[in-house]
């Protein structure tokens, strides 16, 4: 797992200054005020006030700051370095209370001792992440008895489909993972296509829907929503869907499921 965990870690290193200066994160509209998060999950976790959040794989942590904006006790984890950096800056300027720690998913026990009303998660992670059973595990770990779980993610269903194919959907990829991730190289970042990255190579884990939510109940917790949802937060998820005012993004003549959630309780 060592050179597939080197490799995501140098390019999402080179992404952070990147996406800093996207028009995808628009940080000058977030330091301003703009709130960086979707009606999916702030309809699903409603008033967080005084609530204490952990936000696993934050990025450089608009999103978690986004929480905090809104009244929770937030902790953010990341496992880049030059990101939790970022996002610590970021706070300080904003002037918000927020905790930020720099570790992988699965080294978090080592870093972290408490519990927290929820933990959060979102929008291209989990495909990240090599085992779904001790992710499941960890998240249970750090939520408290009563507490919520929140996850919403890009469908697995669409992630067999060639993402660079103009007009029409041909499948590409399996839905189950075989015994190797797999492997991509792109020059540019969902943020910003043009973008000329060094580090073009990762590594990625296909987790279908049945395992999400099965490692989930084997870890203790019960599901209590699953949602699907036929629009993206992503307009370049595939290569000619269309934007609408909404700020979701959907694929013209086809009505599939582009996106889940899972709220879940312990």
């Amino acid at each position: 797992m060592e050179k597939y965990y080197i490799m995501n870690k140098r390019r999402w290193n080179e992404l952070v200054g990147i996406h800093a200066k996207s028009d995808e994160y628009d940080l000058d509209g977030f330091i301003a005020g703009k709130n960086s998060l979707h009606s999916i999950e702030l309809e699903a976790l409603g008033d967080v006030s005084g609530k204490s959040l952990l936000h696993l794989q934050c990025h450089f942590g608009l999103d978690t700051l986004s929480w905090a904006r809104l009244g929770a006790k937030v902790t953010g984890v990341d496992f880049n370095e030059p990101a939790v950096e970022l996002a610590q800056e970021i706070a300080k300027r904003i002037g918000v209370d927020a905790e930020f720690i720099c570790s992988n998913v699965y080294d978090l026990p080592e870093r972290l001792d408490a519990e927290f009303d929820i933990v959060f998660t979102s929008y291209g992670a989990l495909c990240w992440l090599p085992d779904m059973g001790e992710w499941a595990r960890i998240v249970s770990r750090f939520l408290r008895p009563g507490g919520t779980f929140f996850v919403a993610e890009f469908h697995p269903f669409m992630w067999v489909f060639d993402d660079e194919h103009p007009s029409e959907l041909v499948i590409k990829y399996g839905y189950w993972q075989g015994e190797e991730p797999d492997y991509y190289e792109s020059e540019g970042t969902y943020a910003d296509q043009d973008a000329k990255v060094e580090n073009r190579g990762m590594y990625n884990w296909a987790h279908p829907m049945s395992e999400v939510v099965n490692t989930l109940i084997g870890a203790g917790l019960t599901i209590r929503e699953l949602g699907e949802y036929p629009f993206s937060v992503n307009g370049t998820q595939m290569a000619f869907m269309e934007n609408g005012k909404d700020g979701y993004s959907r694929l013209p003549g086809y009505d599939l499921p582009l996106m889940y959630s899972i709220k879940a309780t312990k």
